[in-house]
């Protein structure tokens, strides 16, 4: 057999192509891409099974964070059921030759689809303001206010006195006399720590402003300005990593934070679970009924990154992936409808359309109220 017999060129094999497609039954061409679509959709639901098992199985037995889901990924649920309907909506107009109602459900469906991202970013932009990071801690660690506390244990290095009282944290929550700052009382504190917020290296602080009414500690020692430059009383300078702590307590002091990373009250705001049982924290210390944890689990939280958050970031994440992605194979459909080329005898690429999107929709409505209920 010679070359030229044993190979074909390409315009043979697009008629060869061709002439086999033109061979196979219009049940069977649907039947073909019907299937692609199933496996799309058993690939998805593979993976968001192993992130939801996932989920549940490191719960189990680490420090575990729960707090409501923002208010913006309950439009977007709303959003995307009311998106499956106008797409149903859709496909039936087309199938009943009623192209401008199918256009404009079509058109309508997209918009709906643009909406539930609208909201999704909402919703991050909701989590990030009340300390959920995807690479976040569930304690604060820099910038960690406190010194040696009455039961022996060091909580970190510095501490502000303010009209000669010492402020006092609890979770959250920062004291004097055992009651909590007024928000008057806080917004004095928050100007005073906001001129450390700037430091940055090789850049000396600006004017400190440095009154009667506050006092600053670093490892209980009085902190005074000498020439401009923050000194303990034995007139050595603080040092670098010194400054960038006294920032990073200025930086949390700014965002509300306290012990925790996520703002709010403990018990209310937000509730943090070891194995499953919800635990109290008081006077900085972690209980469970009243009794106190040991030692061990006492620190364990300061090594603990929030990993219930990097999960539901991660889940969130990808479902929205998915849905820009189809998202943008819709540009096609709404196309191919406005040009009025889908009609009773031709609703194909409209229905495998809405078979993945209507997936879509459901695994949202599961993964929310997983999150929801596990959450």
């Amino acid at each position: 057999m010679n070359k030229e017999n044993s190979e074909m060129n390409p315009e043979k094999m697009d008629e060869l192509r061709r002439d086999i497609n033109s061979d196979l039954s219009p049940e069977i061409k649907e039947k073909m891409k019907k299937n692609l679509i199933y496996i799309s959709i058993f690939s998805v639901a593979m993976l968001f099974a192993g992130l939801t098992s996932a989920y549940i199985v490191s719960m189990g037995d680490s420090f575990w964070v729960k707090f409501p889901l923002p208010s913006a990924f309950w439009i977007s649920t709303a959003i995307i059921v009311l998106s499956s309907i106008f797409f149903q909506v859709g496909i039936t107009s087309a199938k009943n030759d009623n192209q401008k109602m199918s256009k404009f459900f079509i058109v309508l469906t997209f918009l709906f689809g643009v909406l539930f991202i609208y909201f999704q970013f909402k919703g991050y932009g909701e989590l990030y303001e009340t300390g959920s990071r995807f690479r976040g801690d569930i304690m604060v660690v820099d910038g960690r206010y406190g010194s040696v506390g009455d039961d022996g244990r060091y909580y970190g290095y510095y501490e502000i006195k303010y009209q000669n009282k010492f402020i006092e944290i609890d979770g959250n929550d920062y004291l004097i006399n055992g009651k909590k700052l007024t928000d008057n009382q806080f917004s004095k504190i928050k100007e005073f720590t906001s001129q450390f917020e700037d430091y940055a290296i090789n850049k000396p602080l600006g004017a400190i402003k440095y009154g009667n009414e506050f006092e600053l500690l670093y490892k209980q020692e009085k902190v005074s300005v000498i020439n401009g430059k923050l000194s303990l009383p034995d007139s050595s300078e603080l040092q670098f990593v010194d400054l960038i702590r006294l920032k990073d307590l200025a930086i949390n002091m700014r965002d509300g934070r306290g012990d925790f990373f996520m703002k709010g009250k403990l018990g209310k705001d937000f509730h943090v679970f070891f194995k499953g049982k919800e635990l109290e924290y008081e006077n900085r210390l972690w209980k469970y009924h009243g009794k106190k944890l040991d030692d061990y689990l006492q620190t364990k939280p300061l090594e603990s990154p929030d990993t219930s958050s990097s999960y539901l970031w991660i889940i969130t994440f990808l479902h929205l992936g998915h849905i820009i992605f189809t998202l943008i194979y819709m540009i096609r459909i709404v196309r191919a409808s406005l040009l009025g080329k889908f009609t009773s005898k031709d609703t194909l690429s409209l229905r495998l359309g809405a078979i993945f999107w209507h997936y879509l929709g459901l695994l949202w409505i599961y993964l929310f109220l997983f999150l929801l209920y596990i959450k």
